[in-house]
């Protein structure tokens, strides 16, 4: 009969230790791995105001979930492009002084088509088009 009450003793505290530790760990192991979540579907954003950016300067802007690169050639000549960098998901951003889409994780460089000029990237930035309605700069994916 003492026998029989310490193995229950024991399975009742081996259980609650056991539950304890699973309390523990499994809020851990769902933050490390997340559910999937569909990303809501963006077609066209607002780049903000034409009289905002200036020629020979860009801006990040959101587009859905991941970044965008708005860059205003000239007065007339606009672009846009994904701002993660091919190579390894940094943002790019727009180099003023060099006229080029530059990615300061390797030192990578775009032309103003989006494509590879130098460093490790290996495919060109994703093309948005972009068009001026009124006063306002739209930024939607090419079709």
């Amino acid at each position: 009969m003492e026998q029989e009450r310490r193995s229950v003793i024991r399975w009742l505290l081996g259980g609650g230790f056991a539950a304890s530790i699973a309390s523990f760990l499994y809020p851990a192991v769902k933050f490390i791995d997340p559910p999937d979540m569909p990303e809501a579907s963006v077609n066209e954003v607002s780049g903000g105001k034409t009289q905002d950016l200036k020629p020979n300067t860009g801006k990040i802007v959101k587009f859905g979930s991941k970044p965008a690169l708005l860059v205003r050639v000239s007065d007339t000549e606009w672009r846009a492009f994904s701002a993660v960098c091919t190579h390894l998901n940094c943002t790019v951003q727009y180099s003023d002084a060099r006229h080029q889409i530059w990615c300061a994780c390797h030192n990578g460089s775009y032309d103003l088509n989006g494509k590879v000029v130098s460093g490790p990237p290996p495919a060109p930035l994703e093309e948005y088009a972009v068009k001026i309605r009124g006063d306002e700069v739209v930024i939607s994916k090419r079709t």
